[in-house]
Formats: C-alpha cells, sequence, structure tokens
C-alpha cells in the first residue's frame, strides 16, 4: 500500500480485515504488547453488551477462562479414557470434566487436582463421538440442520428447523439416528446459511462480485472462509489494489481458504476492532471451552461477542455438510464470512455461516483455525 494509505488501513481495515487482522496495517496502528494480556475498555463493554454482564463480571469471567483454558488439556489427560467433554461454566466460573461412573477414584482425584470440577456422566466422549461419526456418513434431508456432541448433556444434539420437524423424510432420518446411540432432537427457527455478500461498502476483501472478511494473519497470506473464493481467484482489497491469489480453498465439506499476500500489501496480527474496542492483538490459538466468551470481526457488522456453544458440529448448508465447525452464539450478517473469532488474545476461527442477524441476534459457526493452519502448513502471525 501507499504510506497515505496506512493510518486508514490499520484503523478501518486493519488489512480488509473485516475479520482477519491481516494486511494493510502499520506496526504504529497497533497496541503494544504486554507482559500480562488485560482487556480493552471496549471489549469489557462490548461483552456488557451482548453478554448482559457487568463490567466486573466481565473482568473476572475472562481471568476465569483463561485458567479453564489451560486446565481443559491437564483435566483431559488425567481422565483418560473416562473422559466425557469439558465446558466452562460460567456461574461457577471454572471448568467442568465429564467423566464415565466406572471411572476410578483415583482418576477422579487427578481431575480435580488438575483445576476442573466432576460431573459423572453414562457416555464417554469417544463413545458419543461414534455416534457423531456415524451420523456425518448419512445424508441428511432439508429441514435437518446439523448435529454436535453436547458434553454437559452428554448425548448428540441434533438441530431440526422447527417448520420441518413433521416432514417424513425428517422424521425417517430421526428415527435411525436415534438408533445409533444417545441422541437428542432441538428445534431451530431457521437453517444456516453462509455469509458471504455482494459488493457492498466497507472494509471488505473482494473476489469478484462477492464480498467476505479477511481472517487471521498467516505469514505469507491469510485466512478465510472458503465458500468465498476458489484456488486461483484474484482478490482485491477494500480500496480496489489487489491483493493477491486464492491459494487453497475448501467448500463444503470443509469450509476454510488462505489468500497470498503481495502487490505491497502485508501482514500483521491484528484483529480490528472497528472503534468498539481497541485493535486485538493475535498471541496465539489455544482452543476455547465450551461455555467461554467469544467475539467476532467482520466488515458488515463490525464487533459482535457471545459464547461458545458447542465444538465439532457438523453443519448443513444448501450446498451440502460441513463438519469440525464451532457452534457460537455471536450474532453475524452477509459479509462477515471469513471474519476472525477470537477469545482474548486467543485465535478460534474464521466465520462460516448461521442464522438470524445482529438485530434480532442468531447463532454463527466458525471453521477452528488449527485446522486450517495444518490443512495448509500455515503458520499464524502472532505478536
Amino acid at each position: 500500500m501507499r504510506p497515505t494509505r496506512l493510518h486508514h488501513l490499520a484503523m478501518a481495515a486493519l488489512v480488509l480485515l473485516g475479520g482477519w487482522a491481516a494486511m494493510g496495517a502499520t506496526p504504529a496502528g497497533a497496541a503494544t504488547p504486554a507482559a500480562t494480556p488485560t482487556a480493552a475498555p471496549g471489549l469489557i463493554q462490548a461483552m456488557q453488551r451482548d453478554l448482559g454482564l457487568t463490567a466486573d463480571q466481565a473482568e473476572a469471567r475472562l481471568a476465569a477462562e483463561r485458567t479453564a483454558t489451560t486446565v481443559e488439556p491437564k483435566a483431559r489427560k488425567a481422565a483418560g479414557s473416562a473422559y466425557g467433554g469439558s465446558w466452562f461454566d460460567a456461574e461457577a466460573g471454572r471448568l467442568t470434566v465429564a467423566v464415565t461412573s466406572d471411572a476410578s477414584a483415583s482418576t477422579l482425584r487427578a481431575v480435580r487436582s488438575a483445576g476442573a470440577a466432576v460431573r459423572t456422566v453414562e457416555h464417554s466422549e469417544r463413545q458419543l463421538d461414534a455416534v457423531k461419526t456415524r451420523l456425518d456418513r448419512s445424508s441428511a434431508p432439508q429441514g435437518v440442520s446439523g448435529w454436535h456432541v453436547d458434553p454437559a448433556a452428554n448425548t448428540v444434539v441434533v438441530d431440526v428447523v422447527r417448520t420441518a420437524s413433521s416432514d417424513n423424510d425428517v422424521r425417517r432420518f430421526l428415527a435411525q439416528a436415534r438408533e445409533t446411540g444417545p441422541v437428542t432432537v432441538r428445534k431451530v427457527a431457521s437453517a444456516p446459511e453462509t455469509f458471504a455478500a455482494g459488493t457492498v461498502g466497507g472494509d471488505p476483501y473482494y473476489t469478484g462480485n462477492v464480498r467476505c472478511s479477511i481472517g487471521f494473519s498467516v505469514y505469507g497470506g491469510f485466512v478465510t472462509a472458503g465458500h468465498c473464493g476458489q484456488p486461483g481467484a484474484g482478490v482485491s482489497g477494500w480500496d480496489g489494489s489487489y491483493i493477491g491469489t486464492f491459494q487453497g480453498s475448501s467448500f463444503p465439506d470443509n469450509d476454510y481458504a488462505w489468500v497470498s499476500v503481495g502487490s505491497g500489501w502485508w501482514t500483521v496480527p491484528v484483529v480490528l476492532g472497528w472503534g468498539t474496542v481497541s485493535d486485538q492483538l493475535v498471541r496465539g490459538s489455544a482452543v476455547a471451552p465450551v461455555g467461554a466468551s467469544i467475539c467476532r470481526s467482520g466488515s458488515t457488522s463490525h464487533w459482535h461477542c457471545g459464547t461458545v456453544l458447542a465444538h465439532n458440529e457438523t453443519v448443513v448448508y444448501s450446498q451440502g455438510a460441513v463438519h469440525e465447525m464451532t457452534k457460537t452464539s455471536v450474532c453475524a450478517e452477509p459479509g462477515d464470512s471469513g471474519g476472525s473469532f477470537i477469545s482474548g488474545d486467543q485465535a478460534q476461527g474464521v466465520t462460516s455461516g448461521g442464522w438470524g442477524n445482529c438485530s434480532g441476534g442468531g447463532e454463527t459457526w466458525f471453521q477452528p483455525i488449527n485446522e486450517i493452519l495444518n490443512r495448509y502448513g500455515l503458520t499464524l502471525h502472532t505478536a
């Protein structure tokens, strides 16, 4: 970018951001790294707005979630084959780990010693994952919008659009699903859709007449949603200048892609706060547990927060099923596709799709960042 563009890029598009803090910002536009992560006032305000918390509650929750993220791998290892999943209990302010009833007393002590609360359940995570895998091999009819393992309920939840719940094909699918193991049906308002959009103003990136949002910077480019472009497709930035090219893309089955960067654009480890919060530095990609707070940046609806509702969910779009997605209560709108999901200073994933909007609320799914990095052999750009 030309020097005269730098300030606008850092503040208005933090590289096209719209979701990923990737290109076009200067180091001067980013906050100075701190030894101990502290919550920006804007982040606290966003959590107050979207999660109904007081400022003190938001600060306490962020601290507790950082602890839970650290505890989770230790507790999982301690539980061994008895592990039934885990989630962040916002009311208790700590991680809860499900452990099957056949676990030994020493196993329970080890999980508690790791720092987690314990809940006894009937089914292990392995058993629930096996049920989900069998469903992944099936062909879902229109009206079935997805399924995921719910560790707190110790079951596989199948989402069905409320108006289609009496459809014969849906009922047949649910009957077969229940035969595979513990399955619970949840009725939802509408089916998920991807969040790409036609060309409009803002701070996006463009592929043809499609507008999406940048995700996180990686060395050599940025990652975003797969439904936003095919390999070889050229990408332009908020100012119409050429950025780079889609080097890899997968949709459906997955919903991720990566774009190489050149022509004067470069990458920075930042997610745009859109004036709601300070631009957020990215320091890693530790996975936030179910129940943790999470925020999203996108070129249409900008910055919004919510909670992680489920990991490893299969989502059924009209174009086909997408696997290993994370479901959140964060809203999103067309054009937000590809944008960044971040928890504290930890990158989580790229916006895929959902239902609803940021006026009436809804749910949004993202493709986890670590899966994308592993798939393409990329390295996350961190502060």
